[in-house]
Formats: structure tokens, C-alpha cells, sequence
């Protein structure tokens, strides 16, 4: 629901961007901006997507004068033109405001001592999750990425209470503190984790292994960074901050809203960015709008946690296919790990998918590679050759997890 400050400042914005922005000069061009009255007629103009981001590069989509920017960061994307996302003053001061909310919501205090594993850099995850401790009056331990070695002793020496990092590496992280049998040495009582989606027997793993409470960040480059939502105690979804953001959810096929509850793909509009202003972009992230106040008492609305993403999915013999099912998957069967990987091939004419995962105990290797083989069968209704691995076998990520790999092209 489109509240009617919200509708006012959307409504400033398309007056004023044309006039500043030739990037909407041109969107915009041959709509009369001047006759959107309400939120039906918000609706109906383009969406803005990644392409259109990559072709204004370097600064076209700048809405202020150069004199006003004071940063630039980069989406993480490693292939093809780079998407450049500049920031004024006010953008990096709201941003660090709307991250010091992630962190009360989570309960943090200027207390905490908030370890920081996410890159720094052109990319906007360390720097942010920095800048809203900071504004929070929490200490800050900027690690970085990698030298796990050097993490575990800083957590050790500075008795860190809350890890900031995409959940492969808090997984790698866990794990290496239970090998060196240091648990008992580690202070952490919270995980702030983002960047990347992660399922049910992941996040229990994490949470069993650190002995912490998780909770989930949710951002992009596109639209500040990370910070814009952030799940609370009752891990009931995500409540987002529409006093900054306003959301739309669409059928990623059709364009037109879906209806209240029902899972599609996330638009934002940012309502106060001054660098680079968005209009109705398109995340490809799927989710949906959680109906009802949260136990919580926060007032702000809530999505679900990401079911995945619109580019993620691969089409093998015909079926669609998203990580999030094979996470379902692994959830449902006993002895069955969180990690996993897929390896799509076509040979002698058909494609063969291969489902390399985790299993607890390898001496019930066939067992549950026959239950792997049986639920996708009847669940997801695809032929698969299942692969089980020992624990710890499946490689480690510092950053993002690559768990598809499609050969065939």
C-alpha cells in the first residue's frame, strides 16, 4: 500500500529529475509526468533494470552536479560493464542511519564489539555495516574478507559479541572454531548476515556451531547497500524502512502487481537518494509482503526472507529450477548437510544434472542418495544423479557461494 507522503515525494521526484538528469530526460521522454495522481498511474511507468544502469556508465545516472558527490561505489558483478552508484554526503549520512536501525533492531547495544567480514572497497557491504556501528557508538573491528586465522584470534583477543558476514563464510568461520576446538573462547552472541540467500539447515548449522542469534540484512549497490531491511527477534521476515524505500511486488513475467501475500519479484523506488535516485528498479529478488503487525512492536512492514532470485533459476528437461528447492530439499532429508553443489551437463544428446551434497554420516552414503534421488523425482519432478560427499569436502567461499554451474553452454 502506497501511504500518501509516500505517493507526494514520488510525485516531487518525477518533476524534478527530468530537469536534473539526462538519464530521466530520456526514460521519460513523451510521458507527462504531470498527470501521475495516484498510485494506478505510478504503475504504469517503465521499470528501470540493470541494463539501463550499465548503459549510463560512468556517471550518467547521477540526479545532482559532480561537486555534490562525495563517494562512488560499484555493483560486485565480475562480467560486463560496471554499474556506478554515486553517493552525496546525505546518502552515505541516511544510509548509516537506516544500518544503525538493523542494528537496534537486532538489539544491539553501543555496548557490542562488531567484527566486520564483508570486502570493503569499490563494493558496499564493509564499509556499511561499519558506518552504522560507528553511528550506533558500537566498538568496530574491520576485518575484511579472509585470513581466517587472523579473524578467530581477533575474535578471541577482542572478545567480538556480533559477526557481520554473508553466511558461506560465517559456515567456513564455524566451522574452523569448532575444529581448533575454541568455542569456549569465543564471546559472539549475534550474526548479522546478508549478501547472499541462504536456507533452514544452513542457518541452523551457523547458529548450533557459533552459538549465536541470526538475524538477516537485506540490500543492494542499486539502492544504498545493505541496511534497508533487517529481520528482528521473531525471524518472521524482514522489516523494511519505507520512510526511505518504497516497495512494489510484481509478477516478474507479466510486470503487474501480484496480490498482497502471493511470492514475486521486489521493485524499489528510493524516495530521499540524492547520488542516484531510482525509480520502480527491478531486483530480481523474489519475496513477498508479510500481512499484520510484527510481535516485535517495530511499526515498519516486513517481506519474507528471499525465496531466491528471477536470474538464479535454470530450466533442466523442461523443469524449472531455483536453489531455493534444492535448500527445501536438503532441509526435509535426514543426514543430509546444508551445502551443496550442482553441475548441469549436456552429454550424449540429454542433459544430465549432478547433485553433489554434504552427508553426516558417509556410511549411509546410499541410503540417503536414494532418498535425494526419490524427493526431487516426486518434489520437483526432474531425473538427477545424486552425489554424496563427506562433510567439509564441498569447497568454502570468504564471499558468495557459486552452487550452480551450468556446462552446457
Amino acid at each position: 500500500m502506497m501511504r500518501r507522503e509516500q505517493f507526494e515525494i514520488i510525485r516531487e521526484l518525477l518533476i524534478k529529475l527530468p530537469k536534473v538528469s539526462e538519464f530521466y530526460r530520456n526514460k521519460f521522454a513523451g510521458i507527462d509526468l504531470t498527470e501521475i495522481k495516484c498510485k494506478e498511474d505510478f504503475e504504469k511507468l517503465p521499470f528501470t533494470n540493470k541494463g539501463d544502469l550499465r548503459d549510463a556508465y560512468p556517471l550518467g545516472l547521477a540526479g545532482v552536479p559532480d561537486s555534490e558527490i562525495v563517494r562512488i561505489h560499484s555493483s560486485s558483478g565480475t562480467t560486463g560493464t560496471p554499474i556506478i552508484i554515486p553517493y552525496t554526503q546525505k546518502d552515505v549520512e541516511d544510509w548509516a542511519i537506516m544500518f544503525k536501525r538493523c542494528y537496534e533492531t537486532a538489539g544491539m547495544t553501543n555496548l557490542d564489539r562488531v567484527q566486520i567480514t564483508p570486502g570493503y572497497g569499490l563494493w558496499t557491504a564493509g564499509i556499511g555495516f561499519q558506518t552504522g556501528a560507528e553511528l550506533l557508538g558500537s566498538m568496530v573491528i574491520p576485518m575484511g574478507p579472509g585470513n581466517t586465522d587472523k579473524q578467530i584470534q581477533m575474535m578471541r583477543d577482542l572478545k567480538s559479541t556480533v559477526l557481520c558476514a554473508t553466511s558461506s563464510y560465517a559456515l567456513l568461520l564455524a566451522e574452523e572454531i569448532a575444529k581448533r576446538g575454541v568455542r569456549d573462547e569465543i564471546h559472539l552472541k549475534k550474526g548479522i548476515i546478508g549478501s547472499e540467500r541462504w536456507g533452514e539447515k544452513m542457518r541452523c548449522r551457523i547458529a548450533n556451531e557459533l552459538g549465536v542469534k541470526l538475524y538477516d540484512i537485506y540490500g543492494l549497490t542499486e539502492i544504498y547497500g545493505p541496511g534497508i531491511a533487517m529481520s528482528c527477534d521473531h525471524e518472521c521476515g524482514m522489516h523494511y524502512w519505507d520512510d526511505y524505500v518504497y516497495f512494489e511486488i510484481i509478477d516478474p513475467n507479466t510486470g503487474e502487481q501480484v496480490p498482497k501475500g502471493e511470492i514475486g519479484e521486489l521493485v524499489i523506488t528510493t524516495l530521499r537518494k540524492e547520488g542516484a535516485p531510482l525509480i520502480r528498479y527491478r531486483t530480481h529478488d523474489l519475496t513477498r509482503f508479510l500481512p499484520g503487525e510484527c510481535e516485535c512492536g517495530l511499526k515498519f512492514p516486513r517481506i519474507d526472507t528471499l525465496i531466491g532470485r528471477t536470474d538464479d533459476m535454470v530450466k533442466v528437461k523442461g523443469v524449472n529450477i531455483y536453489p531455493g528447492q534444492i535448500d527445501e530439499m536438503l532441509r526435509e532429508i535426514e543426514g543430509a548437510s546444508s551445502e551443496y553443489q550442482v553441475m548441469i551437463d549436456h552429454l550424449q544428446g540429454k542433459d544430465i544434472m549432478t547433485l553433489f551434497f554434504e552427508i553426516e554420516n558417509i556410511a549411509d552414503k546410499e541410503n540417503v542418495e536414494k532418498n535425494v534421488s526419490k524427493y526431487c523425482k516426486t518434489k520437483i519432478g526432474l531425473t538427477i544423479l545424486p552425489k554424496a560427499v563427506a562433510m567439509g569436502e564441498l569447497p568454502r567461499s570468504e564471499k558468495k557461494s557459486t552452487r550452480i554451474f551450468d556446462n552446457r553452454y
